[in-house]
């Protein structure tokens, strides 16, 4: 791949989790089948393994490595159940199952005291026994199931702080989960809520709320829709592909008619852990032009298959990404590199600009559910865009206690924003202003929900020399 398609490629490939790279231990010989190599015996102290072979039942000898196996990844099969030992892996802390065809979470995981992830998307659970849940569960993927309700035990899982649910059918969830402090992330959209109770907007951690799709949710402007520039498929010329995520493909595109370089972004309308590709396309609409958003030149209509999609402003090469994914180890944060570093301006530039586009959403009534560093693209300068809208969702504009509580979940997103980038500014902060910005950070992230600034106190504490 070039080095410009590159940068494009980490502009607008956008995931919600970053597998880690695998060490020597977790490596297996390309030469040879997994599958077959397991059954040889010859993957004795692995401690990740990954099998995708249309398997019907779990492989016994995957027992061998008891010792050292903690990620196993079997999405991607045809398997229905796990073995009720499956606690005789002591080590296992993540397990993807996704692609299968379980119809219940199986009971036995609750048995696996070192478990902390678990993966199950797109199945056909209908069934969360509380048996099946671990005492040290951090992050339950179930996104894109037929599950109508949860066991009142998930609120007993402390540990709790990444929960993927969208996608299934709920239409209420475990009042239990009030009791859940370190809940950071949840994913409902695409169920059947008719309201988001009080006890969610009260959870002291949570940060990134996506709840799209649901009855309960405000409807979109539709009016903006229809106005939005119709850009007839026949005008545009694809060129390379810049990009793909899990709601869509990007290309770079000639738009003909203008003889004008543009991103091109077809949706593939399959259920993502944040929500429909379709709702994320209806908030990048509604969200309007603003300085600190990759602008939208229209929708395409006539595509010969009828797929949805967007027409938008191709990003120049010099941005690139603030951050990289959360890994399994961060679950719910950031990874920058090591030598990340800013001087104050810019990282001011940055926070102020972030802070003016989340005041702009929330005018119109749009929560962005996934403000982080990964999202967010800057230059040397300062200058920043905020994308990827998978997980935004529509508020009433009107001032009301359940509006004000969802934009002050977000004032806690760019709270821990603002305190990654006060950790790695090197130069041109004094004392007294780092500190102001600390307690600015300490006020966003603080657990009384309702007590957090809003963005337009925000923003005027920034500009403040």
């Amino acid at each position: 791949m070039a080095a410009s398609q590159a940068t494009h490629l980490c502009r607008y490939h956008v995931v919600h989790f970053q597998a880690p790279a695998p060490s020597s231990r977790s490596i297996a010989n390309p030469s040879m089948d997994t599958l077959a190599q397991l059954r040889a015996g010859q993957l004795t102290g692995i401690t990740r393994l990954d099998l995708a072979c249309g398997l019907t039942e779990f492989p016994r000898e995957i027992f061998d490595l008891a010792d050292s196996l903690e990620v196993l990844n079997l999405s991607g099969n045809a398997l229905s159940s796990l073995p009720d030992d499956l606690h005789r892996l002591t080590r296992l802390r993540v397990l993807f199952c996704s692609d299968n065809l379980f119809t219940e979470l199986p009971a036995c995981l609750g048995q696996c005291a070192a478990l902390t992830m678990i993966g199950f998307k797109a199945n056909a659970i209908e069934t969360v026994p509380a048996a099946a849940l671990p005492p040290l569960l951090r992050w339950l993927i179930l996104t894109d199931n037929s599950l109508s309700e949860l066991p009142a035990e998930l609120g007993q899982c402390s540990h709790l702080q990444k929960l993927m649910l969208a996608g299934n059918r709920l239409q209420r969830l475990p009042e239990s989960l009030s009791h859940c402090h370190r809940l950071e992330l949840i994913r409902i959209a695409a169920n059947q809520l008719i309201e988001l109770p009080e006890w969610l907007l009260t959870l002291p951690s949570l940060t990134w709320l996506a709840y799209a799709g649901n009855p309960l949710e405000t409807e979109a402007d539709a009016a903006a829709l229809e106005a939005t520039t119709s850009i007839a498929w026949s005008e545009l010329r694809l060129e390379q592909q810049l990009g793909e995520g899990a709601s869509g493909v990007i290309h770079r595109a000639l738009w003909e008619r203008l003889a004008t370089q543009v991103a091109v972004k077809l949706y593939k309308g399959e259920m993502t852990s944040d929500g429909s590709p379709l709702h994320e396309m209806n908030a990048c609409i509604s969200a309007g032009i603003h300085s600190h958003l990759i602008r939208v030149e229209g929708r395409i209509v006539g595509h010969p298959e009828q797929q949805a999609g967007l027409v938008m402003q191709l990003i120049d090469p010099s941005y690139r990404n603030l951050a990289g994914l959360p890994s399994l180890a961060s679950c719910t944060r950031d990874v920058y590199a090591d030598d990340t570093r800013f001087s104050a301006d810019v990282a001011l530039r940055i926070a102020r600009g972030i802070a003016s586009v989340a005041e702009h959403l929330h005018r119109q009534g749009i929560t962005h559910g996934d403000l982080y560093g990964h999202n967010i693209l800057w230059n040397e300068h300062g200058d920043c865009l905020l994308g990827d809208f998978g997980a935004a969702s529509f508020h009433a504009t009107c001032d009301s206690l359940e509006s004000r509580a969802l934009q002050r979940i977000e004032v806690r997103a760019f709270g821990v924003l603002l305190g990654e980038l006060l950790e790695r500014i090197d130069s041109g902060l004094s004392d007294e202003r780092r500190l102001q910005l600390e307690e600015l950070e300490q006020r966003c992230c603080q657990p009384d929900v309702l007590a957090r600034p809003g963005f337009s106190e925000i923003v005027g504490l920034l500009d403040i020399q």
